[in-house]
């Protein structure tokens, strides 16, 4: 056997992977079923849970060398689920129903631009930088829907009549933000946080204590930041850093 080669993993361990696809699908459809009773904290949970297993289960895939392409459509179907049936139809039964078919509406356009957008990025996986998504990602977008319902909850009294408001707003303001072109950093390269560990522990310390002490309101002002960071980056930060490119082009070539 040429000590070069990579031993393939045993056929157990490509289900691994598949089965936490599989439980991240399972908490959307009880997050579903849960919603349709009334119990919108628990399916609120539900999506939130589904997020961390849909983040492991790519992670796990690597690991193990198991990562496949069917694995790959499976997982973007498992949150299709996920992340774009389920905040819809917890969104519609917790406010947007009052709204009739304009609720209905809005609903429908989070779901189609989620499932868009996931189709936008397995066809371009292969074509795209890592550091960057092109549309905010779909787990990003019910994440901020599950986490705006907490945050619902600590809104003064005065306020509370725009709630319904809100949440039409969210629906198709996150669900436009999914099928645009703006740049949202995805996490998935580690230079900089390689190269300032000491930094970056601290920073996370900080951010978890944030959010334990405050986890209602802490939770959405991440996802609120993160989306507005998105689009100053790429409207802001983007052209400007290209203009000084061309300006410094443009010099060395006078």
């Amino acid at each position: 056997m040429d000590q070069n080669e990579v031993k393939k993993p045993a056929k157990g361990v490509y289900l691994l992977p598949n089965m936490l696809t599989t439980l991240s699908m399972f908490l959307g459809f009880l997050a579903m079923v849960w919603a349709a009773q009334g119990r919108f904290q628990a399916a609120c949970l539900a999506i939130l849970v589904s997020a961390l297993m849909d983040g492991l289960d790519g992670k796990v895939a690597r690991l193990t060398h198991t990562a496949s392409e069917f694995g790959v459509q499976y997982d973007s179907l498992a949150d299709l689920v996920a992340f774009g049936l389920a905040p819809a139809f917890l969104l519609w039964h917790w406010q947007l129903s009052i709204f009739g078919r304009a609720g209905v509406a809005a609903a429908f356009i989070y779901t189609a631009c989620g499932a868009l957008r996931l189709a936008r990025f397995n066809v371009n996986a292969t074509i795209t930088s890592k550091r960057f998504f092109i549309g905010l990602p779909i787990p990003a977008g019910g994440c901020t829907v599950v986490t705006f319902i907490f945050f619902a909850g600590i809104i003064p009294e005065v306020l509370q009549p725009a709630i319904p408001y809100a949440a039409l707003f969210l629906a198709v303001a996150t669900g436009v933000l999914m099928v645009s072109h703006v740049r949202y950093f995805s996490f998935k390269e580690y230079d900089f946080l390689r190269a300032h560990p000491l930094r970056t522990m601290v920073t996370f310390l900080f951010l978890f204590g944030l959010i334990i002490s405050q986890p209602r309101f802490f939770s959405f002002t991440y996802c609120a930041v993160y989306i507005i960071g998105g689009l100053i980056y790429t409207y802001i930060m983007l052209p400007r850093r290209n203009r000084q490119l061309l300006r410094a082009i443009s010099t060395q070539n006078e």
